[in-house]
């Protein structure tokens, strides 16, 4: 039996359960009742990200892929995330074809992610060779929108605007598979409701429907891509909330309901993305379409600071997005420099911190609340019910090994003992308080 834990001055510790230990009242006890499948962990390979590790000295960027991606001792980061042209972490704003009324993507183009992003791919490949990857856009290329920005807009429901960005999609897959990556997922749009000042593309419900149901699932299916469809990346709709400014909110049923409930748009959803605002929406999902796969697809970033009690968020968040049926939860920038300021100008979180005037790379708390998870958890694992005064802690887990894993958390100020019982064993463990904590037995 093995116990990690983690507190903020003590990171990846190996500590020895006392199998005699008394029991106590506050349990984890599992049921025997299985959920999803997990597909995987990872983050995203953004420009800046790419820039800041080749600041860093050689044999420091390599431990850093290695300890992102090998599949033995690192976090074992399988799914990952790449952008379709500018994220608001890239350098500057591009897209992959920004020829004006192009409809037959003559011009398509993805030399500018052989500078940055591919490269950044491949070196994770090397630890990680069948390393899987979905992609959005954050904007279609400006002459497809109106306005003709790069930010804020809407994409043009024009039939040959539609015909031309559906064959964009197919031409990126095709680009990736050329170059020896795989996509295999297309998110149409990321945050679907962000109307921001970096690349964004507002899109309502029955604009998504119409363009997946009409273009873009019509093409995968006649060019027999096994891409996968993706309805995502959502930030939302968000429910608990009211503006009283006379506007129709766009609820949970006017916008994810209205399109599966069409047909003919569902036969090419294989699965659904939230992030952000979407954090409350997965339960409705997972609630009414259990047979629909769902994942996390970007966590919630902070302000820079990589301080201990934002891990502690995000640690909580993965629990959250598991237990309400995602088979992935995917990080977002795994690397940057101090500060983790954007190009559009503002400052977010990260696994590691790249150190520009010595070359060192900073391992910040984060990087272990994702290896709590991503290093223990295998593709495949399924995820089991548990039951008990504990089990708002943490979350359970039987890896295809016959593995049982319980990732538990313990946020209060104080130590806690618990009891587990199920998957044939019984023992009692005392949480240091602040902690991160996985047994796998």
């Amino acid at each position: 039996m093995k116990w990690i834990a983690t507190t903020e001055k003590s990171k990846w510790r190996e500590k020895e359960v006392n199998l005699k230990a008394e029991s106590c009242k506050d349990k984890i006890i599992l049921t025997g009742r299985e959920f999803q499948k997990i597909k995987g962990f990872g983050g995203c390979f953004n420009e800046l990200g790419r820039a800041a590790l080749l600041k860093a000295k050689e044999d420091e960027r390599k431990k850093a892929i290695k300890e992102l991606f090998d599949q033995k001792d690192g976090c074992k980061f399988s799914l990952c995330r790449v952008p379709i042209g500018a994220s608001d972490y890239a350098l500057d704003w591009y897209s992959l074809n920004e020829h004006d009324n192009d409809f037959e993507m003559k011009n398509f183009s993805i030399e500018r992610d052989k500078l940055y992003l591919l490269p950044y791919i491949k070196e994770a490949m090397e630890f990680c060779p069948d390393l899987k990857l979905f992609a959005s856009p954050w904007s279609p290329p400006t002459w497809m929108k109106n306005p003709k920005v790069y930010n804020y807009g809407r994409i043009r429901m024009e039939e040959p605007i539609l015909s031309a960005y559906a064959l964009y999609f197919k031409k990126f897959v095709e680009s990736y598979k050329e170059q020896g990556v795989n996509v295999a997922q297309i998110h149409v749009q990321n945050e679907v409701f962000a109307d921001q000042k970096f690349p964004s593309c507002l899109w309502s419900s029955e604009q998504l429907k119409v363009f997946i149901r009409d273009y873009l699932g019509p093409l995968f299916e006649k060019s027999g891509m096994d891409t996968e469809i993706w309805l995502g990346t959502l930030n939302g709709p968000e429910d608990m909330s009211f503006s009283f400014t006379g506007i129709r909110l766009e609820n949970y049923h006017r916008f994810i309901d209205n399109i599966l409930f069409d047909e003919k748009a569902r036969r090419y959803i294989s699965g659904i993305g939230y992030q952000w605002a979407g954090r409350g929406a997965i339960a409705r999902t997972y609630e009414s379409w259990p047979e629909i796969q769902l994942m996390q697809t970007e966590n919630e970033c902070g302000d820079g600071s990589n301080s201990w009690e934002y891990a502690e968020y995000v640690f909580g968040l993965a629990r959250h997005y598991l237990k309400n049926g995602a088979n992935a939860y995917v990080y977002w920038n795994m690397a940057l420099e101090p500060g983790g300021e954007s190009t559009w100008g503002w400052k977010q979180n990260s696994m590691l911190t790249v150190i520009p005037e010595s070359g060192e790379i900073v391992y910040n708390p984060e990087f272990y609340a994702m290896k709590h998870y991503s290093h223990f958890i295998m593709p495949g694992a399924v995820r089991l019910e548990t039951i008990g005064h504990c089990s708002s802690m943490g979350c359970a887990f039987k890896n295809p090994n016959g593995e049982t894993v319980l990732v538990v958390q313990n946020a209060l100020d104080y130590d806690k003992a618990f009891t587990f019982e199920g998957g044939g064993k019984t023992f009692t463990a005392v949480l240091e308080k602040n902690s991160f904590n996985t047994f796998v037995f």
